[in-house]
């Protein structure tokens, strides 16, 4: 038999899967646009790290300068929702481990 005193100990919730890249769970977004979107998304949850709204504020003015109005982006943890999109305009993807961004264009 195996010594069973030697195994690491492993505790119930001890084991969190932290993500440090970006994890697309659903876009229908062109190639160029995921793209963009992806980059520009990580770069403001980056640059305002603490502040949320202001990571959702840069996405959304930047989407809108680069792909026309009128673009939302929520940055957040432990939301849920239910949109109206423009077929072929939306991300939804997460960042960091648990911070969730959703990005969609509805005019």
């Amino acid at each position: 038999m195996g010594d069973v005193q030697n195994e690491p100990k492993k505790e119930e919730g001890e084991k969190k899967v932290l993500h440090t890249y970006a994890l697309v769970r659903y876009c229908d977004m062109v190639e160029e646009m995921r793209s963009e979107a992806m980059d520009l998304s990580a770069n403001a949850c980056e640059k305002h790290s603490t502040n949320n709204e202001s990571a959702a504020k840069m996405i959304k003015e930047n989407m809108d300068k680069k792909f026309g109005p009128s673009w939302h982006a929520v940055v957040g943890e432990g939301y849920g929702f239910e949109i109206s999109y423009e077929v072929k305009h939306l991300m939804y993807m997460y960042f960091g481990g648990n911070l969730a961004i959703c990005v969609w264009k509805c005019s």
